[in-house]
């Protein structure tokens, strides 16, 4: 019973950030729309749901720990990497083809799984230094700037209640509750919007107590899979970086057992799944991470626990209805608060890695990935485009490739008397 109670709180712990994921993509596409004059949102352009992002969740969170041997206290939730590109994706190619991508994602991280079993873990500091990589993550929370102040801009003192509800639970916050500052923020927006008469609760009556969560299988496309599978580098990274953390947290060495190719693949085929079946790709949760160090429970069962409690959640057709009735408001405030949170992890890697910005190659990276990815730059060959997050990314990596670091000559100045 104990287990079971740590469990449905840990789910708490991510239930916040994996379902605002959907509902920001939901929101990215109807701005993106609307740059169109597009007002009406047509089926090819549906979005994924909370409840399918619940559902995806749980499940790939045991497609994990079936892969690692049920040894990494980890869980499984919706990614923010790709908040930026899958709207974009969506306006372009239809949601069905766009989730062809995003299953190509969980591919990526299968094949990475595969490289570091057979060549180490050398090639992905070769190939994603923190030059490159610290960008890249600026850029993910930068371009989604416009999409926040947008949002918020349709009630600024909803909006503002939220990003002061989330910042007081952050700094102010005790125990668990510092844990879900997002959960804390949406919820004191929510109820003010509500009392100011801002929130449609027509859905919610209508909506029935059980509800099967919208399975949307992808159509393969590949101009969608190489739009969306570069954006992949990130997450990928960022997965290493969270695998050492629960490790140093659990006081084990998952790195070495089940071994990082294993958490690797075990990421990649849950992303799979979650893909497959219509949500977005996951990602290992920081936040989870934390309730676990908060809480010292280590035990792996634990975050099954979590991971079935979101499975049987998702099936909640209330709560479905519920939160897609958040307003745009509410969800502006915390939009000010975590993108900018994305982008201060960009700059927190390069600084942690103590990059130097005053090195000629290294400000080259910086620079070119920077304005590319949030000047919205567009390359395109035939059919076959790339553009954002993705084209930035590979841009970095050829550069890093590519460029020398150049020899300075150290001249040895002297000074002295000539009598």
């Amino acid at each position: 019973m104990k287990n079971i109670i740590l469990g449905i709180q840990f789910m708490f712990v991510a239930f916040g950030a994996t379902v605002l994921v959907p509902i920001l993509v939901t929101s990215g596409v109807e701005t993106e729309l609307a740059k169109k004059g597009i007002t009406d949102f047509p089926e090819t352009y549906k979005s994924f749901s909370p409840a399918i992002a619940l559902l995806a969740a749980g499940i790939s969170t045991l497609i994990f720990h079936l892969i690692t041997k049920s040894k990494v206290p980890v869980f499984l939730g919706s990614s923010f990497a790709f908040i930026a590109p899958i709207p974009l994706a969506i306006v372009a190619y239809g949601y069905e083809n766009t989730l062809s991508g995003l299953v190509a994602v969980g591919v990526m991280y299968f094949l990475f799984g595969l490289l570091v079993k057979y060549f180490g873990t050398g090639f992905i500091d070769k190939l994603f230094p923190p030059v490159v990589i610290g960008p890249v993550i600026m850029v993910i929370g930068l371009s989604l700037a416009p999409i926040a102040v947008s949002n918020a801009g349709e009630n600024w003192g909803i909006a503002l209640i939220t990003l002061l509800t989330a910042v007081a639970t952050v700094m102010y916050g005790k125990g668990m509750l510092k844990l879900i500052p997002i959960f804390t923020a949406l919820v004191a927006g929510y109820l003010a919007a509500y009392f100011t008469g801002h929130v449609d609760t027509s859905g919610i009556h209508n909506a029935g107590w059980l509800s099967v969560p919208p399975v949307v299988l992808p159509a393969f496309d590949w101009q969608a899979i190489l739009y969306i599978a570069p954006v992949a580098i990130a997450p990928i990274v960022e997965h290493v970086g969270n695998i050492y953390a629960i490790g140093n947290v659990a006081g084990k060495n998952f790195i070495k057992e089940p071994g990082l190719h294993r958490t690797l693949m075990g990421d990649g085929v849950g992303s799979f799944f979650a893909s497959f079946i219509g949500g977005p790709p996951s990602t290992t949760y920081a936040e989870v991470t934390g309730a676990i160090q908060l809480t010292k429970v280590t035990n792996p069962k634990v975050l099954r626990i979590s991971a079935i409690t979101a499975i049987v959640v998702s099936f909640i057709g209330v709560l479905t209805a519920l939160l897609t009735s958040i307003p745009k408001p509410v969800l502006g405030g915390v939009m000010l608060l975590l993108f900018g949170s994305i982008a201060a992890v960009g700059v927190n890697t390069m600084i942690n890695a103590k990059v130097n910005l005053m090195n000629t190659k290294n400000q080259i990276i910086a620079s070119v990935i920077l304005v590319l990815g949030i000047g919205g730059a567009h390359f395109e060959i035939g059919s076959f485009q790339m553009s954002g997050i993705g084209l930035c990314s590979i841009v970095g990596i050829l550069l890093n490739l590519i460029l020398r670091e150049k020899k300075e000559q150290n001249r040895e100045v002297t000074t002295g008397d000539n009598e």
